[in-house]
């Protein structure tokens, strides 16, 4: 199993908005894609900005490439997300998952 965090920077004043769209667009299209196996946002307020952390889990890069393009390691936008990002971080990170 594969963990993809994803990044994101709003300004503190929209993050409540920005945390609407993520649950009612977002969420969705992530746990929707075949291959996901969960999807939360992480979220934290800091200074004069609320961060984003989308962590997903995934069964491969293939379901990861599937949801966000052929280079997995590419981020995903939403159309909304140019309304509230202070910046577009270009790659998401990705980890293996390992048990006992």
């Amino acid at each position: 199993m594969i963990a993809r965090l994803w990044h994101g920077r709003v300004p503190l004043a929209r993050s409540d908005d920005y945390l609407a769209l993520m649950r009612k667009v977002a969420l969705p299209d992530y746990r929707a894609t075949p291959g996901n196996r969960g999807a939360w946002v992480l979220h934290r307020r800091a200074d004069d900005a609320a961060h984003f952390e989308m962590l997903t889990f995934w069964d491969s890069l293939e379901a990861i490439a599937a949801f966000a393009g052929p280079d997995a390691a590419v981020a995903k936008y939403y159309d909304f997300d140019r309304d509230f990002l202070l910046e577009f971080e270009p790659t998401a990170r990705h980890f293996a998952l390992f048990d006992n």
